[in-house]
């Protein structure tokens, strides 16, 4: 009983924990791809969601939607929802914190991360989602 009592405080917060973390925006890539794109994609939420927007990613970036059409803050990272990008363009922007040097941090994933997340982005940037 004393067993019983103790592990359900662990299960409601186990309970909680899973809630929260199903009430962000999903990730919506299709069932086909990799498994280094779905991962990317993954990683993409994780990671570069606070700055970028990225519907596929269920990344809404730092600035409101009713702001987006407006020039932001320079933290604001592009909306890739609009804009395409190569693989290559993403590693250079991962490697090298964006284009400008000045705000993204650089490495922020490397390794086959970094080729997961450019392989994502790549994919889905520009699409309508």
């Amino acid at each position: 009983m004393r067993l019983a009592r103790a592990a359900l405080p662990l299960a409601a917060a186990a309970l909680l924990a899973a809630s929260v973390g199903a009430c962000g925006d999903t990730i919506d890539v299709a069932k086909s791809d990799p498994p280094a794109v779905r991962r990317g994609a993954v990683l993409f939420q994780e990671r570069c969601s606070g700055c970028h927007t990225l519907g596929a990613a269920g990344a809404q970036g730092s600035k409101p939607e009713r702001e987006r059409t407006q020039i932001g803050e320079r933290t604001n990272g592009p909306n890739f929802n609009n804009r395409t990008e190569t693989p290559e363009n993403v590693l250079f922007a991962i490697r090298n914190g964006g284009f400008s040097g000045a705000i993204m941090p650089a490495n922020i994933v490397v390794g086959q991360d970094a080729q997961a997340v450019a392989a994502f982005v790549s994919k889905y940037a520009g699409k309508k989602h």
